[in-house]
C-alpha cells in the first residue's frame, strides 16, 4: 500500500515537476546572461586587438629591444672568439 493515496500524491508529483522546471529555466537564464556577457567582452577585446593591428608600433621600443639583443649577441660572439683563440695558443 502506498504512503499516500494516489489522488493526493498527484499534487506533490506535479509540484516537484513544476519546481524542477522552474530551476531548469533559472539555470538556462543564468547561462544565457553569462554567454551574453562573455560575447560582449570578447567583442571588446577583438576591437582592441584590431586597433592595435591597424596602428603601427612605436619604433623606439622595438629599436631598443633589437639593439639590446644585437649588442648581447656581439658580446657573446667576442667572448667565444677569445676563448677559441686562447685554446689554439695553448694547444700546439
Amino acid at each position: 500500500m502506498p504512503a499516500l493515496p494516489l489522488d493526493e500524491a498527484g499534487k506533490y508529483v506535479a509540484g516537484a515537476y513544476v519546481a524542477f522546471l522552474a530551476l531548469l529555466l533559472l539555470y538556462v537564464a543564468i547561462m544565457a546572461a553569462r554567454i551574453q556577457r562573455i560575447d560582449r567582452e570578447l567583442a571588446e577585446l577583438a576591437e582592441i586587438a584590431e586597433k592595435r593591428i591597424d596602428r603601427p608600433a612605436p619604433d623606439s621600443a622595438g629599436a631598443d629591444a633589437g639593439a639590446e639583443e644585437n649588442a648581447r649577441g656581439e658580446a657573446e660572439g667576442k667572448v667565444f672568439e677569445r676563448e677559441r683563440s686562447s685554446r689554439q695558443e695553448v694547444i700546439p
